[in-house]
């Protein structure tokens, strides 16, 4: 699992709730969909994501989340508020297509995609990290939360 690159996981748990919706008739949650918010949610989601992989470029860090080597510790912008904003970023997307659709499946993506990152992606970057920084990314991980 940690060979395929979180994205690509969001696009196919989006993917898998929307043939779940399809197969389902598209059941509609109740108050959605509220198009202006999950807009605004793929937009914002997207912006953080962008942000935090420019903060990556000019560290000359990798994106590849499999890399041995990181670079250097990046715990500015908004990695100063969440360990992980890029994987946050793909929850705030998701939901935000979830709110967007209105139907009960499309809310299966995010839960899948944070469940994937916490349990699967994150746990194994960290360990990474912490062969590689040592007492600086404990200090780090001590005083930012991994998600907010």
């Amino acid at each position: 699992m940690v060979k395929l690159p979180p994205p690509v996981w969001a696009l196919v748990d989006v993917l898998i709730a929307a043939g779940i919706g399809w197969l389902t008739g598209w059941q509609r949650v109740p108050g959605l969909p509220l198009a202006p918010l999950g807009i605004a949610l793929v937009v914002g989601g997207v912006a953080l994501s962008f942000t935090a992989a420019g903060f990556f470029r000019r560290a000359g860090t990798t994106l590849n989340p499999t890399a041995t080597a990181h670079g250097a510790l990046v715990t500015t912008g908004p990695f100063r508020f969440s360990r992980n904003p890029m994987y946050l970023s793909l929850v705030i997307i998701t939901l935000g297509i979830a709110v967007w659709v209105g139907a009960w499946p499309m809310l299966l993506a995010p839960i899948a995609i944070f469940a994937t990152t916490n349990w699967v992606h994150i746990p194994f970057e960290e360990a990474n990290m912490r062969r590689e920084f040592g007492a600086a990314f404990e200090a780090y991980a001590g005083q930012v939360r991994r998600w907010l």
